[in-house]
This record gives structure tokens, C-alpha cells and sequence, in this order.
């Protein structure tokens, strides 16, 4: 039998499409391979194997089979989404144990392409910090089970780098997408305000959150935005042309240095697109001094929002410091709207300049350990996400489409990733570009202890050191 672990959402859709394979084997494979592997990861919640493959038995037999973009691919779902039938617990005790009627938007656009949902990843509460620990279990980086996947879709990253999904759901409010793909060598997409809808439930954290895929591939990642945008063409890319790329290896604000070896990919990165023929300048504006204390304020003001009806006794210890502080913020009226208002209105726009791509490093240090970082303070958290994950926030700010794509593998044996920024409406702009940057200088597909490149004769070849 052919194997379909290890295989892009593209080969998959259009195998299952043409009827070289089944749904339900291919949801099968992958729900034997979750068993097998994810115990180690914990890059689920909860997986929905009897669910699954009633699902994908009715893509086998839908009348438009030939038809669907998605047809049979197996996807994860970020645990802060509704799914019909099952708990969105946002990695909280805190949180309702009801199941969700209806599935959300995204959900059901998912599902109406011919997706399998086999299951809901882990996240940190209520989604708020770069790591991905819970009640439910500490999520681990397939890289490095002693690290963390980033956060907060962390356990969507890592269910795609160790090959348990092809394709995965994540959301962005602060770099939520970008980070973990950065920490899991993955390709992620923020689209920009609006290109992907919200329910009308969903928390938006002053319009700072938004929906995107997690894939190994970037024609997987342009799939799967095209599919929860509802814009068929933005699976369909072609070349960007050429274009005004500057470089930017400058941190938010003084305290948050980025480290050596991702100011070096950045700048590698810039020489690598300069000699695929794009104009390429170093970008050296600083950020507003306002704009670090700004993006940190808005975070706080997040956290606050977010356990706003919740019993404080059923939160972490880090929760409730986090939410103190956006408490006692507020009171002083001080939760960043103003500068988040200066910053969208013009300040990013003059900050970008005449360039139609900013390129920069996407981590400033490398991921955190895997750890129960619920138990600690609000203080050391702080400390740890701000230092990691400080060049993400002013494009979450601006609502403009952010991508994060790999680069290599550092010394560390951890990958390496850059971020690109377009403006407003540059989605394909930068699908495109990282499609070149993944031609010219392919990256591991999957970690190396989970799974192995496709071994060029059609078959997936494992390799499991787990």
C-alpha cells in the first residue's frame, strides 16, 4: 500500500481527486502515525479518530470529489476554533466544557474543500505567550523534544514538522503562526486584516488576531490560505517580478537584542534574493521608541480581555499575573490604543519607506525550553516572550500579511527562518517570494527524527527515532 505520511497537502488532494487513493487510507495512515508518535509531542489535545474517518469516507464518496481543493487531506485544528461537536478549551481549565454546536468559518470552509479534521492541537492559556504548556500537556518542539514548538499555535507547528498533518490551522495575535513556524521549520502566512474571516465570537484582541495555515511547503501554505480566505487564486502563484527588498536586522527597542546567527540568516537571505534579481537595500530606519512599550501594553491588554468572565482559580499562576497587570494598566488608561492607532494610521507606512518587502529575522533568540511555564511568574514569562518574539507584534499592529519562512538549519541543529512584511493586499507578494526563496534553497521538509524526505519513488521513507 502507498504510503501518504510524509506528503505535501498538494500530492495528497490531487491523488485522492483522481482516485489513486482513498480518504480513508490516507486518514488512517495518519491517525496510526498520530498514535504511534504524538504521545512523545503532545502536539494534540484531542484527536478525533472515529470522527475522522466517518469524514473521510464521506469525501470518498462526494459527488464532486474530482472537484475538491482539499480533497482527503488530513488537517489539524488550533484548540481556540469551534469544531462541531467538540470543547474549545484554549488551553485552560478555566474555560467551558460545552461542546461547540456549529464549526467555525473557518472550519466549515475547511471541511466544504474536502479536509479531514483529525483532531485539536495543544496551546499555552488562552493562547497568550510563545510556548505551548497546558493542563493538557506541554507541547514539544519534533526538532528537539527538550524545546519548545513556540506559541501560541505551537501544537499545530509541531504536528506538521514531525509529518502527523500535512496541513494545520493556526491564528496570529502577536506572531502566534510565525513563531512556532520559525521554532518547527514550517512556512506560516499572517494574512492581513480581513482577508480571512472571523467569527462573530471569536476574541480579536483589538483587531490583532488572525487566521492562517501552518504548512511544510509553501504551495501547501498558499492552499491552505486560499481555502480559509475563499479566494481560489491564491493557490496559484507565479513569479513576483522584480522587486525593492530591504533588510532589516534592527531589534523593536533597546533590551531586545537579536542574536548573531539570525541577524546573519537575514542578511544571507537578502544576498540569496539580490541573485535571484530583486534590488536589495538595507533597511536601517529605527522603530518608534513608543512602539515596544506600545506592542507590550496591547499584550497585557490582551490577556486581560481574554479572561474577562473566567474564574481566576481555574487559571495558571502566569495567567493571573498577566492579567493583573493588564488590569492595572487599564486603570490608568494605559493598554497602548493611542500608539496602536499612530503606528496604523501612518508611522508603518513611513517606517517601510519605498520598498514593497521587508525582510528580517523572525526569532530574536532561540526557543524556550519545554517546560510548565504556566507555573511561573508574570515576570519571568514576560521577560521570555518579549525577548524571543519581539519583531512580530507592529505587523499584528498594522494588519498588514506577515510571512515566516525557513532558511537552514543553524549550528544548534535547529531551523533558521526569516520574516517577510508586505503591505495591505501583498499575500501573494509574499507566497511568491518565499516560493523562491524554497526553490532556490530548499529546507527539511519534516524534523529529521520523524520523518524523512519523500525518497523519490513515490513512497514516503520514515525514519522514527522517537
Amino acid at each position: 500500500m502507498t504510503e501518504w505520511t510524509g506528503r505535501t497537502a498538494v500530492e495528497i488532494a490531487a491523488a485522492v481527486r483522481e482516485e489513486r487513493a482513498s480518504a480513508v487510507d490516507v486518514t488512517r495512515q495518519h491517525l496510526d502515525r498520530i498514535a504511534r508518535l504524538d504521545p512523545g509531542l503532545s502536539a494534540f489535545r484531542h484527536v478525533r479518530a472515529e470522527q475522522a474517518l466517518a469524514e473521510a469516507a464521506a469525501v470518498d464518496q462526494h459527488v464532486n470529489r474530482a472537484s475538491l481543493p482539499l480533497a482527503g487531506v488530513p488537517v489539524a485544528v488550533k484548540d481556540n476554533i469551534a469544531v462541531a461537536g467538540e470543547q474549545s478549551r484554549i488551553g485552560s481549565a478555566a474555560t467551558s466544557p460545552d461542546r461547540s454546536p456549529d464549526d467555525h468559518v473557518i472550519v466549515q470552509r475547511l471541511r466544504a474543500a474536502g479536509a479531514v479534521v483529525v483532531g485539536l492541537t495543544n496551546v499555552p492559556e488562552l493562547c497568550l505567550v510563545p510556548m505551548a504548556d497546558s493542563v493538557y500537556g506541554i507541547a514539544r518542539n519534533p526538532w528537539d523534544e527538550r524545546r519548545t514548538p513556540g506559541g501560541s499555535s505551537g501544537g499545530s507547528a509541531a504536528a506538521v514538522a514531525a509529518g502527523l498533518v500535512p496541513l494545520a490551522h493556526g491564528n496570529d495575535g502577536f506572531g502566534s503562526i510565525r513563531i512556532p513556524c520559525a521554532c518547527c521549520g514550517t512556512v506560516g502566512i499572517k494574512p492581513g486584516r480581513g482577508v480571512v474571516p472571523l467569527a462573530p465570537s471569536d476574541p480579536t484582541w483589538d483587531n490583532l488576531v488572525e487566521n492562517g495555515p501552518i504548512a511544510t511547503t509553501v504551495r501547501d501554505a498558499a492552499l491552505g490560505l486560499a481555502v480559509m480566505a475563499g479566494e481560489p487564486g491564491l493557490a496559484h502563484l507565479g513569479e513576483p517580478g522584480a522587486l525593492r527588498i530591504g533588510v532589516s536586522v534592527r531589534s523593536i527597542s533597546p533590551g531586545f537584542a537579536i542574536v548573531a546567527p539570525y541577524r546573519r540568516a537575514a542578511l544571507e537571505a537578502g544576498t540569496l534574493l539580490e541573485g535571484l534579481g530583486h534590488s536589495v537595500t538595507r533597511h536601517t530606519r529605527r522603530y518608534p521608541a513608543w512602539l515596544g512599550p506600545a506592542s507590550l501594553s496591547s499584550w497585557y491588554a490582551s490577556a486581560r480581555e481574554s479572561a474577562a468572565g473566567l474564574d481566576r482559580a481555574g487559571l495558571n499562576r502566569s495567567t493571573r499575573r498577566l492579567t493583573a497587570v493588564g488590569g492595572a494598566l487599564a486603570a490608568f488608561h494605559v493598554d497602548g490604543s493611542r500608539a496602536r492607532d499612530r503606528w496604523r494610521t501612518d508611522a508603518a507606512e513611513r517606517f517601510f519607506g519605498q520598498i514593497d518587502v521587508l525582510l528580517l529575522p523572525a526569532l530574536s533568540r532561540p526557543a524556550a525550553r519545554a517546560e510548565r511555564w504556566g507555573n511561573y511568574g508574570g515576570l519571568r514569562v514576560t521577560a521570555v516572550s518579549t525577548r524571543t518574539a519581539s519583531l512580530f507584534g507592529p505587523w499584528n499592529i498594522a494588519g498588514w500579511p506577515a510571512l515566516a519562512v525557513p532558511v537552514g538549519v543553524g549550528a544548534d541543529a535547529m531551523p533558521v527562518a526569516v520574516q517577510l512584511v508586505a503591505k495591505p493586499g501583498g499575500e501573494r507578494l509574499l507566497l511568491e517570494l518565499a516560493a523562491q526563496i524554497e526553490a532556490a534553497k530548499p529546507w527539511p521538509r519534516h524534523a529529521p527524527r520523524y520523518l524523512a524526505e519523500d525518497d523519490g519513488n513515490g513512497d514516503a521513507a520514515v525514519t522514527e527515532d522517537a
